[in-house]
This record gives C-alpha cells, structure tokens and sequence, in this order.
C-alpha cells in the first residue's frame, strides 16, 4: 500500500492528497472543489457525529434542521455578515431547464428567473433568526438550544480534500438566550466541549482561547476557537464558537418580554465544527506508513487475519477466532475478521496498517497448538506475543494504551514546537524553519496584525484563554503590549 508513497519530509503536501485517496478515506468529485466521501472516511465522520452528538445533547441540547436556501434580501439585515461571506456565496438565479434548440442536451430557461435570488447555505444564522422571532415572544420560550447537521457550500478558489473544499459537511448550533451573561457562558461551554472531544477522541491537544477582530466570524462580538497544530508547523483551526452579542435579533426583530415585564433584544450564539476535522485527525497522527488513528474514532479497531494453507486450517482456526471476536464485541470493540482466500497475509498486514487499524491480530495453526497469537500495534508499529488467556482485557487495555499515547505523542510535538519570540528577526527565522506556535507581544492594533500577515503569512491564531498579564514590547512595532498571543501560519 505504501509504495510510491512520498514521505512528509518529502513532499507534505503530496503525502496528505495521496494518503486520503490511498486509505479509500476521498476522493475528488466531478463537480470543482467538492469530494466524494468514501465509506471507510465516512465511517469515521460517523463516530465523529455519534460522539459530538451525545456531547450537545448532554448539554441540553436538540438537533432540528433548517432550509438548504436562503433569500438574498436576509444578508443584507446584518452588514458585518454580508461583508463576511458575499464573496463565498452560490447563488441560485433560475428555477428550471429546457431543450436547447439544437436539440443538444439542456439549457436554462430565461423565462423561469426566481423573484429573489436564493443563497445556498454558506451558514444558518439569517433563516435560523428569522425563523426564532416566530418562536421567542416571552421568556418563557427562552433558551433556545438548538444544533443541526448539515451541509454548507462556500465558493473556494483552491481547494484541498477535508480541509477546504466548495461543500462540506458540519454541524452549527445556533442558541437564543435571555441575558448577555447566559449567551456568554453558552459560548465558553462549547468551545470546552469542543476541546474535550479533540483531545479525548481525536486525541489532539488544542489551545482554546479568543480570536482578534480581524480574525473574527462574520457578526460575532467574540470568537472563541480551539487551535491544533499539524506535523508540519502549520495550526488547524479545528472548532469555533461565537458570542452573536444582539446583533442578530436586532437584524431580525427577535424581542422577547422579560419577567420585567419589558420587550428586550435575544442574545445569541452560534458554534460548529465540519469534516476539516477529519484532516486534523490524519495530519496530527499519521505517518509515511500511511494513515494512524485514534482507537475511538476507529471504524474498526481490531482486525484479525488468519494465516492458513488450506480450508481445513482455516476451520481450524476460525473454531478458536470466532468466540474471541464475539467476547471483543461484546465489550463494545468493532473487530473485523479478514479470512479471505483471495489475498496473503502479507497484503492483509499492509492494507489494515496502511488504514490505520490501532489493533492487529495475527493467528496460524503454530498459534492454535501453542495457545498464542501475535498482536500488532499501529501507534508504534511493535509486536508481541501474547497467551490467549485473557486476551479480550488485553487488549482493551492496549487499545486505552495507544489512544493515551497519540495523545502524548501530539502533545509532545506540540511543546516542542511552541516557543516564546521577542525579536522580529527570531520571528521570522522560527517561520522559517521549524514552524509551530509562536508567542509573541502584539501591540493589539490590526494595522500591526496586518503587516505581520503582510510579511510573513502568519495570523494571530488564538488570544489565550486567561492569559496572564505580561508587560512587553510588541514584537513587530516595538509599541507597548500587555501580553502574548499565539501566532503561527494556518490551513
């Protein structure tokens, strides 16, 4: 599987394209800019829905579904949004087809032109506000606490599998609250569901903090984010939450009556994550073996391939296979048992490790007489031989054991990778030739950020959370700074 593979040293660009398409994970579609998600990459998508799932429902939270359309006339209620996304949008002018004249194929109808033009969804908060003002008349309706699975189109020039593409898949909660101080503490609780998910599932350490204003989303009073860095120096913006402040009830005339008695504005929120978290997953773990993953997000996490010459030792050891992977199962552990005749192990071992199964079992007739198998792991690529006797703890503690140590590993990258910069000159040399995070003195001014992008492609990723007070020199202007940000260059 790995031949003709590059290496990330090589060519880290190539090695990505080519480690998705390779691994069956997508691959480019017809339609410029978009992909096909493949089963074994949506396979993945699902346990990453299932498990976000059950984190917004534990916090309150339902999943309703809104309009793929939006008419045109609603971006322009909220200036600050509409300046934000009209150069991404995909516009729907007409409404029907007819035969061309020659004969040839079909043209668009002249005659079919739409009223108002429709917007196809590059995000929800203009049909979701319009529609809360027929839902919020009183306090009493209030929070809302809605989030939706859905599909959004963003017109991008260069495009990239999972990282930028035209369509992607995502979820966006939209929440609307009674008092400034609730939609605050709605935005802070999930970006920290965010980074608990990253770094308990995808097993990604993430820095949380705010975003700078010309970093922030289109309509937002604050932005908060989770940040990742990827094996080659590069931050990953991997999830955002917005505080919406009143912006968009005012927008769309969304008042309720407060226990005061008195009509008030809606305060409001918006957070979500997309399938660009499925290129955090393989940048962050995966090696010039080809795709490592996280034993959680696994579609299967255990493979089991028999080594046989005939059907008679293949029975033989299907007899001693099956119980175990009914006992693995049983602890909640995907296992797939690949007792095909048209492949040798050898290919087995490569396709499986070249997908980043975390387990691999190994068992042949030696292994049946000796009471053994082989176990391979994909973090580190180590074998062993174990007795069968409690093989089914084992390697529920393994499998604990290489999530745990992804993490690490990531983490260790990440601390390695992250340095404190206080001249310019050190500024730019880091860029150049490591990467990573740098923190570093900003004067606060987006004319400072502006030139520092200017010059060397890095943005300001995240303002830390809590970031302690630290008096400096701002590390382009030399003006006074009140503390570090994080700067770094981004996908």
């Amino acid at each position: 599987m790995a031949k003709d593979f590059p290496t990330r040293s090589e060519n880290y660009s190539q090695w990505y394209n080519d480690l998705v398409i390779k691994a069956d994970l997508a691959e480019p579609s017809p339609v410029r800019g978009c992909m096909v998600i493949k089963p074994y990459g949506y396979a993945i998508w699902e346990k990453i829905q299932a498990a976000l799932d059950k984190m917004f429902k534990d916090t309150g939270h339902s999943n309703a579904y809104f309009p793929l359309f939006i008419p045109k006339s609603f971006f322009s209620r909220e200036a600050s949004h509409v300046e934000g996304f009209a150069k991404e949008c995909a516009v729907v002018t007409h409404y029907r087809l007819k035969a061309a004249p020659d004969g040839k194929g079909v043209i668009v109808d002249e005659d079919a032109r739409l009223e108002e033009e429709l917007i196809v969804r590059p995000t929800s908060e203009t049909i979701i506000w319009d529609t809360y003002r027929n839902w919020i008349k009183s306090y009493r309706d209030l929070p809302i606490l809605i989030n939706q699975w859905a599909n959004v189109v963003r017109w991008e020039m260069r495009t990239r599998l999972f990282l930028r593409t035209t369509e992607f898949l995502w979820q966006e909660g939209h929440t609307a609250h009674a008092t400034k101080e609730e939609a605050i503490r709605e935005a802070e609780t999930m970006l920290n569901v965010y980074a608990s998910f990253a770094e308990n599932w995808m097993a990604i350490p993430v820095l949380k903090g705010t975003k700078s204003p010309a970093e922030r989303f289109a309509g937002a009073i604050d932005t908060y984010a989770i940040e990742a860095l990827m094996q080659d120096g590069k931050a990953l913006q991997a999830g955002t939450s917005h505080f919406l402040g009143e912006n968009f009830a005012k927008a769309f005339d969304v008042k309720f009556l407060s226990k005061e008695n008195q009509l008030e504005y809606v305060w409001a929120t918006s957070w979500g994550v997309s399938t660009r978290l499925m290129g955090a997953l393989i940048m962050s773990h995966s090696d010039d073996n080809g795709l490592v993953l996280p034993p959680k997000l696994a579609p299967i996490q255990v493979v089991i391939v028999p080594v046989f010459k005939n059907p008679e030792q293949l029975n033989l050891i299907s007899e001693k296979v099956l119980p175990l992977k009914k006992a693995l199962e049983a602890k909640g552990i995907s296992v797939k048992y690949d007792d095909r005749d048209t492949q040798k192990p050898g290919w087995k071992f490569a396709e499986y490790e070249f997908k980043g199964v975390p387990v691999r079992i190994t068992i042949g007739p030696r292994d049946i007489e000796q009471g053994t198998v082989e176990i391979a792991r994909r973090d580190t690529l180590e074998k062993e031989t174990f007795q069968m006797t409690d093989i089914e703890n084992k390697i529920v503690h393994l499998l604990y054991q290489i999530q745990a140590n992804l993490y690490n590993k990531a983490l260790d990258f990440r601390e390695n990778n992250t340095f404190r910069v206080d001249s310019w000159d050190e500024f730019k040399r880091v860029l150049d030739t490591t990467g990573g995070f740098i923190a570093a003195h900003w004067d606060g001014t987006p004319e400072t950020e502006e030139k520092i992008k200017e010059e060397t492609k890095a943005t300001i990723r995240v303002i830390p959370l809590n970031n302690p007070p630290e008096k400096g020199k701002c590390v382009y202007s030399g003006n006074p700074s009140e503390g570090r940000v994080i700067f770094a260059r981004a996908y």
